[in-house]
């Protein structure tokens, strides 16, 4: 065995940081790289899972980075030791293959608040070791609750019974509101929460944005469609907003429907700093549908659909935030609660049952 790694040198006030990879080169990269930065500081690393939950309690890391592929003890089954054991901020380090992106899905799922997509040849590492800085210092601070991972074990285990064969989906009558959800980092699984908890005969289209890089939101919708009473696909240009049916906004494009109610996407230049972008989306929708809108702000960094959230109010329509309580990062529903524009504030395994009440209401005319 490798001998476990302990790094001497200390910075007062430095986010600590695991490192936890089989590849000694992805090791010693990432930990010169982030040892060069003045607010990151490597207390060890570890070359599988077994090191890595033997030294987690002794080093405290305030950050994991894991690796999903490693002996002995593979990333997913390192990740639910962690989350049940040391709960704490971990970001993955993903390959780009169909296969990768199906195992990043199921790591956010388990709790994993983030990824980095590891290069394919040693010679670009470098550019991919900025993001990964940028987002330890990012996620540092992010909650990570293992009540919420029991929560949503339930949730797989009863939902993935259900049958694909079942889902039925309509055109959208007038009256009907449109139901429109955005989240970012702890978003996917907030949604594994929140999407299977919605009833198959929810009389409202349901549109998802959530931040994430192209390639990746594919397999999340496959992953919520096999647990979910509703019809969950990725959106393609073409699409409508139908009753049954939760489309997923494409990660790498803005996702605009047009004036006859169809689904384009775009690679404008990111908003926020994102693309697909939650205010895009919600603009173009409360555009068409006005006071019929119905805005869902999940867990996220940063400010992403105060905009939207702010149109669909000035229409009439009703907005939802996810309570902190709940939230991985409280940065997007504070965002739109500081505006003012929240209607309601419920923790996540609440708010399926808040749509269903307000789109019914919304139906009613009150």
């Amino acid at each position: 065995m490798e001998q476990i790694h302990l790094e001497g040198a200390s910075k007062s006030d430095s986010i600590k940081v695991l490192v936890v990879d089989d590849s000694a080169f992805m090791r010693y990269t990432i930990t010169q790289y982030l040892n060069k930065h003045p607010q990151i500081q490597v207390v060890g690393s570890a070359q599988n899972g077994e090191e890595a939950l033997l030294m987690i309690p002794r080093l405290q890391p305030d950050v994991v980075t894991l690796d999903v592929e490693m002996p002995k003890l593979d990333g997913l089954s390192t990740l639910r030791e962690i989350m049940m054991r040391f709960p704490r901020p971990v970001l993955m380090l993903s390959s780009m293959t169909k296969e990768g992106a199906v195992e990043t899905i199921q790591a956010l799922t388990l709790g994993a608040v983030d990824f980095i997509t590891k290069p394919e040849q040693k010679a670009s590492v470098n550019s991919v070791m900025e993001d990964v800085a940028a987002k330890i210092l990012r996620v540092a601070k992010a909650k990570v609750r293992t009540p919420l991972l029991k929560q949503q074990q339930s949730t797989v285990s009863i939902d993935s019974k259900r049958e694909a064969g079942d889902k039925k989906i309509r055109t959208r009558q007038r009256n009907e509101p449109v139901v429109v959800i955005g989240s970012s980092t702890g978003g996917p699984r907030a949604l594994n929460m929140l999407i299977p908890a919605l009833p198959a005969d929810l009389p409202a289209p349901v549109m998802v944005i959530q931040h994430m890089p192209a390639g990746f939101t594919r397999s999340l919708a496959e992953r919520l469609d096999s647990l979910s009473p509703l019809k969950v696909k990725e959106a393609v240009p073409g699409d409508q907003l139908l009753v049954g049916q939760v489309l997923l906004a494409p990660g790498g494009f803005h996702t605009v429907f047009d004036r006859n109610e169809i689904a384009t996407m775009n690679q404008n230049p990111p908003i926020h700093g994102v693309r697909p972008a939650v205010d895009v989306t919600m603009s173009s929708i409360v555009q068409i549908y006005g006071k019929n809108t119905l805005a869902v702000i999940l867990t996220g960094m940063g400010h992403d659909g105060t905009n939207g959230c702010g149109l669909v109010r000035s229409a009439g329509g009703p907005v939802i935030a996810e309570d902190e309580s709940t939230c991985v990062v409280w940065g997007m529903p504070r965002s739109v609660y500081e505006a003012g524009f929240a209607d309601q504030i419920w923790p996540i395994h609440e708010i399926a049952s808040a749509i269903v009440k307000t789109v019914y209401k919304m139906m009613s005319g009150l």
